[in-house]
């Protein structure tokens, strides 16, 4: 059994994005899928995707989010994934900022759905960093974030943005 003690990172921090996603290409990166009950437990015993077994033994202080990363060597690294996650709605007020939108996402290799007019962002740690990465997009006005219901009409199934290799 793994036992992991510490959060290492978040999965949306930029300089963690780049090597988790090249793991998950070489197949490397396992996730623990927690509901939002779960999040608030620091001792339980989870199964990873793979099926490996992993005690979690976080201390008072830490506070476990989607996107924690609890394990990164370089063969291997352990992701919380939350079932069912938080949305940042994005659109665009015109053709030029939903291009620059659209570019901007996939370069972040951020997993997007599209609704209607809006580009719907499943949050892999926390808001404040997104919204942070979009500060110049927004204060140009060529995107705003829009409140939605929770979840997207068509369920929370997301597409993984292309992007250059």
């Amino acid at each position: 059994m793994l036992r992991l003690t510490e959060i290492v990172g978040h999965a949306s921090d930029p300089e963690l994005a780049e090597r988790l996603h090249q793991m998950a290409h070489d197949g490397v990166v396992e996730r623990i899928h927690l509901s939002r009950t779960d999040l608030q437990r620091r001792r339980q015993r989870v199964l990873t995707d793979r099926g490996n077994e992993v005690a979690l033994m976080l201390d008072r202080a830490s506070a476990l989010d989607n996107g924690s990363v609890l394990l990164l060597e370089p063969a291997r690294a352990v992701v919380v994934v939350l079932d069912e996650p938080e949305w940042l709605v994005l659109r665009a007020p015109h053709a030029a900022g939903a291009l620059e939108l659209g570019y901007f996402a996939g370069n972040m290799h951020w997993k997007v759905r599209f609704e209607g007019s809006c580009l719907w962002v499943p949050l892999e740690g926390p808001r404040e960093g997104y919204v942070k990465r979009l500060a110049h997009l927004i204060a140009r006005g060529d995107a705003e974030i829009i409140d939605a219901p929770a979840v997207p009409a068509g369920g929370v199934r997301y597409l993984a943005v292309p992007h250059a290799h």
